[in-house]
């Protein structure tokens, strides 16, 4: 998938097929904060995230307190949201359910 810069339009279009994904006020990133059962089910996530991200070649900016993760997408080299960044957060919503 391309590194080419959304706009406004196409931003706005694919934040409305995900689940509980904020745009930040610059319209240069989502984020959204999953909270598990536990820590296990918490790392369960994040290791099938690596290796997808991986895969992708596109790494989240994340953190994780116990059974939560609070995760950033954006793409550094594009200065802002690309289709990657909701490729990879569609996954997470996915993996976020398994």
């Amino acid at each position: 998938m391309a590194r080419e810069k959304l706009d406004d339009a196409a931003i706005r279009e694919a934040l409305a097929k995900l689940e509980g994904w904020r745009l930040a006020a610059d319209n240069g990133s989502i984020s959204r904060t999953f909270t598990f059962k536990d820590f296990s089910e918490a790392f369960a996530f994040m290791t099938r995230v690596a290796l997808a991200a991986e895969t992708m070649d596109h790494h989240p900016d994340w953190s994780n307190v116990y059974k939560t993760v609070n995760v950033t997408l954006n793409t550094h080299d594009a200065g802002g949201l690309t289709g990657l960044d909701f490729e990879l957060a569609g996954k997470m919503d996915r993996f976020s359910k398994s």
